[in-house]
């Protein structure tokens, strides 16, 4: 960029993940590349009377021997998950925080429903026994930002900590976040991502209500359908998924590999409706293009897509067509909800942390379930198989209940 100031971009040094596909970033990143049916989405007993009564869990995560008794009694299991995730980024980071300036390293983590699971314990300790059952740990447990307290805690970080909640696009506005505090100079290193578990019979009781969710009960792997001309609404999972970003001097002081850039950010509101997107797209329009903006980077030059990609007959319909408006037909497109369900806080971090993934391998996830595609769909969707591609440069977008939208742009490293 000849007489311009070339565009910060935040290094991507480590990755952390916890998801139904697997735990940590290899076996995650090799279930969503190389399994063509989900694991670990599963009937809940505790749902057995709802339309929906299935969900994707973490089920091979073990957190009392990651975390030890007394630490996991001090969290919800979204924390214990954020944690866990965190731990792995910052060791894939190659960062003792033993030896780090804690002062300079912030930790941001978005959640849509924070400790969700024990606020309806804690309910129904009231409704059946009274007030004095009510645990004095309810606020601390249950907080949005415990994710973000319980990982500064566990790992000495000590700058700028904010937990963020702008529902199903928190995780992708917790990593922009992060990029605006590097570029700013309030960090050197930021922990960031999302983190969601929302095993909650009142939650998925509303979206059954709502008509979000798949009522695919006779086969709840292939519930999730992005794409799919037969899909009929998300599946409900849980996760983690955090990233290590720094400064690219600090990175390049440490000789630290850098898997990745955040090259990238914008974010915008629909003003519409409190569930519905805006039905010509063009709310997550201004974020994706104030995102190519911020990166100096051409529609054109876009790659590759992780999309949002709910398996709703809106998102999926509306997202497609807004980003062959912006970007062409070019750019090779994915959603990864269907291997990880639908993870609502967390889906930003651990679907930003797969786009680092596919930067380095230069391979693009399949739309897993996708048997039919729907002929109003105008991108180039992958299925069946993983693809190979050469691209430098790819996006991910995601959009939240309230019109909340955001985007990012991702460079090679």
């Amino acid at each position: 960029m000849t007489g311009r100031q070339r565009p910060f971009a935040a290094a991507v040094t480590g990755l952390g993940l916890v998801t139904a596909a697997g735990v940590g970033a290899k076996a995650t990143w090799h279930a969503v590349t190389h399994d063509v049916v989900p694991a670990n989405v599963s009937h809940q007993p505790q749902l057995a009377d709802l339309p929906c009564d299935f969900m994707y869990t973490a089920a091979d995560l073990d957190p009392t021997a990651q975390l030890g008794v007394a630490a996991q009694r001090l969290m919800d299991r979204f924390a214990q998950l954020a944690v866990i995730a965190a731990r792995e980024a910052v060791g894939d980071a190659g960062l003792d925080p033993e030896t780090w300036d804690s002062g300079r390293v912030a930790v941001v983590i978005g959640s849509a429903h924070g400790g969700l699971p024990f606020y309806d314990q804690q309910s129904a300790a009231m409704a059946g026994h009274g007030a004095r059952r009510v645990s004095p740990k309810l606020a601390p447990l249950t907080v949005v930002n415990g994710a973000a307290s319980s990982v500064c805690m566990d790992l000495g970080a000590q700058g700028p900590s904010l937990g963020v909640a702008t529902a199903c696009s928190s995780g992708t506005v917790a990593v922009g976040t992060a990029h605006q505090l590097l570029r700013a100079g309030a960090c050197d290193i930021a922990i960031a991502g999302g983190a969601e578990s929302v095993l909650s019979r009142l939650l998925v009781a509303s979206a059954c209500q709502m008509k979000a969710v798949s009522t695919r009960r006779e086969d709840p792997a292939a519930a999730c359908r992005p794409f799919d001309t037969d899909r009929d609404g998300f599946v409900i999972g849980e996760g983690a998924g955090l990233l290590v970003l720094e400064r690219p001097e600090h990175a390049r002081a440490r000789r630290a590999p850098i898997r990745a850039q955040i090259a990238g950010y914008g974010a915008s509101s629909d003003a519409y409706a409190v569930v519905a997107p805006d039905p010509e797209g063009r709310g997550v329009e201004r974020a994706l293009r104030s995102a190519l903006a911020d990166a100096g980077v051409a529609a054109g030059d876009v790659g590759h897509v992780n999309a949002h990609g709910t398996s709703t007959v809106l998102n999926d319909r509306i997202e497609a067509v807004m980003l062959r408006r912006v970007l062409g037909e070019g750019p090779l497109v994915t959603s990864t909800k269907a291997m990880t369900g639908h993870t609502l806080g967390a889906a930003g971090g651990i679907e930003t942390a797969l786009t680092v993934l596919a930067l380095e391998q230069q391979l693009v996830p399949p739309t897993a379930n996708l048997t039919v595609p729907d002929p109003r769909i105008p991108v180039e969707v992958v299925r069946d198989e993983a693809r190979p591609a050469v691209f430098d440069c790819a996006v991910k977008t995601s959009l939240g209940f309230g019109g909340h939208n955001a985007a990012l742009v991702l460079t090679r490293g």
